[in-house]
């Protein structure tokens, strides 16, 4: 038997999608196939990453037409020889010693968002946990690192769900125009920003990426998807693994997630089974085969990187479906979460350290707490997925 068209569905033409906006994919599941997909991008281009996964209607695309908005590829869907530049500057803010250094200012952020979590539900009797510890300290991080100002960061929040739900969503047209809205308000803030950026004293990424010669288009196109990707996703997997903890759907409690092994175990258990980013895109540049299986050209591609809801042949959550072997696992690699090969995520070492720090700080501030609500609201987009509150009370006495 094939191993890549077994009974498992390790690659499988579905239908993904939410109401009557339905998508085809062909969905590739097996580790060692999706593995091949991400090493093969000539074969199997990003081209289609970024792209709406709804067609955008009139009303929307007009909204972002007048402000010129644009977002020619760069790096995730760059498939021109001009990507392992571009990348290397990216990566150049990016270094392990760069994010090693971050450390104290990440811990200080998460013990100053934990203790205001703290006063809060001491205050009112409940505090949700995804505003008030997970939600700012990745963009505070992400913008200090990139050598950019630490302003508008509510705006910044907002702009990064509204634009993944409008390339990652189902949004109907109406929703549609007012997504269009946010974005095109975000793409004119981010274009300031990079003019404002090129002659600023010292070094930043816009000023690194237009002395290597990119357009402002080009600057702001890499901008628009780093500001929401190396922020929004760490806000989603410190919030599905608070989530996880405090609902005991996991094999660490929240007491031992108050120290550096138990968070670091839980945020790599989160990551395999249930990490903010469960799926990437892929389309096949020409007719090709993955193991015995025939792609033809211009096939949409779905990866499965780790559990999640849409790909899921039950449709339940990933948590509801895992065995006891799975949970056993907890400290294993995160393996393809992050992509692999040449567009591998460059925050991947960031993103497991601020969610490990800020998991553990909030579980050393706030000992005894439960759920108030154990069935929350779920961002459930094609690529992205988190609860979208985390809300608890103080436990019995």
């Amino acid at each position: 038997m094939n191993p890549l068209v077994s009974l498992a569905g390790s690659i499988a033409p579905q239908l993904v999608g939410s109401g009557q906006a339905r998508c085809p994919y062909t969905v590739v599941r097996d580790p060692d196939a999706v593995r091949d997909v991400l090493h093969r991008p000539a074969d199997f281009s990003p081209a289609n990453s970024l792209v709406a996964v709804t067609p955008l209607e009139g009303p929307a695309l007009r909204v972002l037409q007048r402000v010129s908005f644009a977002l020619p590829p760069v790096l995730a869907s760059n498939d021109t020889d001009t990507h392992a530049g571009i990348r290397k500057v990216v990566a150049g803010f990016f270094t392990p010693a760069t994010v090693a250094a971050m450390e104290p200012r990440i811990r200080g952020l998460a013990q100053e968002a934990a203790k205001n979590a703290a006063d809060q539900l001491g205050s009112s009797g409940h505090v949700d946990l995804v505003q008030t510890v997970a939600a700012f300290p990745p963009a505070v991080v992400m913008l200090e690192l990139l050598g950019l100002p630490v302003r508008d960061l509510t705006d910044l929040k907002g702009w990064g769900l509204d634009s993944m739900e409008l390339f990652w969503g189902w949004p109907d047209e109406a929703r549609q125009l007012e997504l269009a809205h946010s974005a095109a308000d975000f793409y004119v803030w981010l274009r300031k920003l990079v003019a404002e950026s090129r002659t600023a004293p010292g070094r930043n990424l816009f000023k690194s990426l237009a002395e290597h010669g990119l357009s402002t288009p080009e600057i702001c196109s890499l901008g628009y998807f780093l500001l929401i990707a190396g922020q929004e996703t760490t806000t989603q997997l410190i919030s599905t693994t608070l989530f996880r903890l405090l609902k005991g759907s996991a094999p660490v409690g929240w007491n031992d997630a108050a120290s550096d092994a138990g968070s670091k175990t839980m945020v790599r258990h989160v990551l395999a089974t249930e990490s903010s980013v469960p799926t990437w895109r892929r389309v096949a540049a020409h007719d090709t085969n993955l193991g015995d299986t025939v792609i033809p050209a211009g096939s949409e591609i779905l990866l499965e990187l780790t559990g999640n809801q849409i790909t899921s042949p039950s449709g339940q959550e990933r948590a509801h479906i895992v065995g006891q072997a799975d949970l056993r696992e907890a400290s294993a690699s995160p393996g393809l979460v992050f992509g692999s090969g040449i567009h591998r995520c460059l925050g991947a070492k960031l993103a497991e350290l601020e969610a490990a720090v800020i998991v553990q700080e909030t579980a050393a501030a706030l000992p005894g707490i439960q759920l108030h609500d154990p069935e929350p609201e779920w961002i459930r987009f094609l690529s992205f997925q988190a609860p979208r509150t985390v809300t608890v009370v103080k436990g019995p006495r």
